[in-house]
């Protein structure tokens, strides 16, 4: 599993009891946190997607009150490669009928983008400024979802270019070569990043992984991915497609983010 992790750049793990019992304990408190006032700033897209960052009141084991930590696959391979590093408020992703709809502010080339291709990224390059220019500001280790409720495999699964993270890290070494690293977010990469998400469209297959519930996945952190159109007819429950993502970030300088597996 590692090593085809490493070459596609996303692994995926059938429902465990161990991540059952996780599941069951936060559903509760996930639901509350998207009904919550003080998040709903987070629902966007015209009411398309609950964004729901740092929604989940888990504790740095992933626990929610006195509930139990999660384990599971994805866990073990994350820890396996990146060790046990203390997770943060998870995120609470809920898409529901009808995604994509506009973003605030978003112009209809970016509309367009969201539609065409998933709205892809790679997590941490961000638009900084009123110009929009892509530097690295966020510095995660792994992204690992955990599905929350019972959707059909058509309710805006995420997708993911396979193999596109190491075309991207190949971008992003080249840019950063002879930057030291506490400089590195000074970089501007954008148009590095934009001709290689040209390039990795072209080259990579698109992959979907929808989730079931208990299911998770584990995705490269420089992978390209986005989430997918609501499909006509896709099934969901009330509270939507929800899944819970861990992004924990290395809080040391140490090249991480460009050498690690």
């Amino acid at each position: 599993m590692k090593e085809a992790f490493l070459q596609r750049g996303w692994a995926k793990f059938p429902a465990e009891a161990s991540l059952d019992a996780w599941v069951s304990s936060v559903q509760t408190a996930a639901q509350d946190s998207v009904a919550a006032p003080e998040m709903q700033h987070w629902l966007v897209c015209q009411g398309t997607w609950f964004v729901g960052v740092d929604a989940l009141p888990n504790d740095m084991q992933g626990r929610v009150q006195h509930g139990p930590v999660p384990r599971g696959g994805a866990f073990d391979l994350a820890m396996d490669l990146y060790g046990d590093l203390p997770l943060h408020a998870g995120q609470v992703s809920v898409i529901y009928p009808g995604y994509p709809k506009p973003r605030g502010g978003e112009s209809e080339k970016a509309f367009g983008y969201r539609l065409r291709r998933d709205a892809a990224h790679v997590d941490g390059i961000l638009a900084v400024g009123d110009e929009r220019r892509r530097h690295l500001m966020e510095r995660h280790a792994y992204i690992l979802g955990v599905s929350l409720s019972d959707c059909d495999e058509s309710a805006s699964p995420l997708s993911i270019w396979e193999g596109s993270h190491l075309m991207m890290r190949a971008a992003f070494e080249n840019a950063l070569r002879d930057v030291p690293e506490n400089d590195w977010d000074k970089i501007d990469l954008t148009e590095v990043y934009q001709a290689t998400r040209r390039e990795v469209f072209e080259t990579c297959e698109r992959i979907l992984l929808p989730l079931r519930p208990g299911e998770s996945y584990l995705v490269h952190r420089l992978a390209l991915h986005g989430v997918s159109p609501w499909q006509d007819g896709a099934r969901a429950p009330e509270e939507g497609r929800m899944i819970a993502y861990f992004r924990p970030e290395w809080q040391e300088l140490n090249e991480n983010w460009l050498n690690a597996p």
